[in-house]
């Protein structure tokens, strides 16, 4: 057991190394950047372990969160914080382009509209003028048909 021992310390400085950078915020990390320190801790698991720990490691945890939110991990969507888009310029430029889009799907609507009228008048006009040629049949019958079908009334 006595010779397993340094075995079990160095992976558990591992372990616990790892996932402690792993969840420390990149902003905070010292020295190096996370990455560095991921492979450090990786490729020299007692140095870099120790590494981690002295001078990697942020100095104090974190207690607190920038925002008015719970202690919890979730995130309501008005307590969620914002990255982009801050100040009021961008929410009236985000409002701009809100506007521009809708006023061109609006056009796009009223140009198809417009050409499916003009389909609709073609498609009548040409329907008229088929007609007056087949005389008085009609376009879907012989004359006197009353379009009730055969054998009824």
């Amino acid at each position: 057991m006595l010779r397993a021992l340094p075995v079990i310390v160095q992976v558990a400085l591992l372990v616990y190394c790892l996932i402690d950078c792993l969840q420390s915020d990149p902003d905070r990390v010292r020295n190096l950047s996370k990455g560095w320190w991921v492979v450090l801790i990786v490729v020299l698991p007692i140095a870099g372990g120790v590494a981690w720990l002295v001078a990697g490691r942020p100095l104090t945890p974190r207690t607190h969160v920038p925002w008015p939110s719970t202690a919890t991990a979730g995130f309501p969507e008005h307590e969620r914080p914002r990255r982009y888009g801050d100040d009021a310029a961008a929410e009236e430029r985000r409002r701009a382009e809100e506007r521009r889009s809708d006023e061109l799907h609006e056009q796009m609507l009223r140009d198809w509209e417009a050409q499916l009228r003009a389909r609709e008048q073609g498609a009548a006009g040409a329907s008229e003028t088929a007609g007056g040629e087949q005389g008085a049949a009609g376009p879907h019958g012989a004359a006197g048909d009353d379009g009730a079908g055969p054998g009824r009334v």
